[in-house]
């Protein structure tokens, strides 16, 4: 049988309910029932295990990575239906080329969901951010869902949906302070947690995003056995992952190539509060 990754979570869930090998030794001595599966769901806690809907929003041009860390997290909660939702059941192309195929429409997604999140990008974003039919699904689902969440610019398309009117909230740190016009307040972190709006700054802290919601959902242990099944331990070859520590150079050219990006999300913005 070729076990998944949740199989192996399950695994890893019995190990630590039953203290590990110590318990395995123990069994043996003396019992000469079968041993119970490591995947078996009564070995593990309760709150482990859950049944959340979840809707990740795809458009044409978003970020794939900004989806996929956080999917992966999301994906590895036992329970938990994961949905790839867009506007039509066409294929989606990511902004690198990938290619993704949506499991349901906007309508077909259901109406009350436990997490909703939405990743991020450059051209793509943009049009999301004034698409009517977009906007719409996120104020209705957004008004409802337990969790409503973002990795990278996906903050801005919840900015314009009015979702983060009075929240704290992080974005990339190209377009972080682009949330001011959609009335957040941005903040310098990977994630941002403000009662129910979970943001993720840009691209790859989408795994520590998802890592600490997963935390919230099923526990710090559960969430550090999905990091470790991950390996994400990174050590980066430079350091130039920030702003802060990438050479002026190298920082100076991104924003000078971010400039026309940022004014679109300020005329976007001023119009979203004018609708708003």
């Amino acid at each position: 049988m070729i076990m998944t990754k949740r199989d192996l979570l399950l695994a890893a869930a019995a190990g630590l309910v039953a203290g590990g090998a110590g318990s395995i030794a123990a069994h043996g001595a003396g019992n000469t029932s079968e041993p119970k599966p490591y995947h078996d769901r009564m070995e593990t806690p309760a709150h482990w295990h859950g049944s959340e809907k979840i809707a990740m929003v795809v458009y044409p041009g978003f970020t794939a990575l900004d989806l996929v860390g956080p999917q992966y997290c999301f994906g590895s909660m036992m329970g938990a239906e994961v949905k790839l939702v867009a506007k039509t059941r066409e294929p989606v192309r990511a902004d690198t080329g990938l290619v993704f195929v949506p499991d349901q429409t906007f309508d077909e997604c259901s109406a009350d969901l436990d997490i909703l999140f939405v990743p991020g990008g450059l051209a793509g974003t943009l049009k999301a951010m004034t698409d009517d039919a977009t906007l719409a699904f996120f104020k209705d689902r957004g008004g409802r869902a337990k969790w409503v969440t973002s990795v990278c610019t996906g903050s801005l398309v919840l900015g314009a949906a009015g979702l983060l009117k009075g929240y704290k909230a992080t974005s990339h740190w190209v377009a972080r302070e682009n949330l001011r016009g959609f009335g957040a307040e941005p903040v310098d972190e990977r994630y941002v947690i403000d009662r129910n709006r979970v943001t993720g700054a840009g691209v790859t802290a989408g795994m520590d995003f998802g890592l600490a919601l997963v935390a919230k959902l099923r526990g710090d242990d559960y969430a550090q056995a999905v990091q470790l099944l991950a390996e994400y331990d990174p050590k980066p070859p430079f350091s130039a992952g920030s702003p802060k520590t990438a050479p002026p150079v190298v920082r100076d050219m991104l924003l000078e190539m971010f400039k026309p990006f940022q004014a679109d999300v300020q005329r976007i913005a001023e119009s979203a509060a004018k609708r708003l």
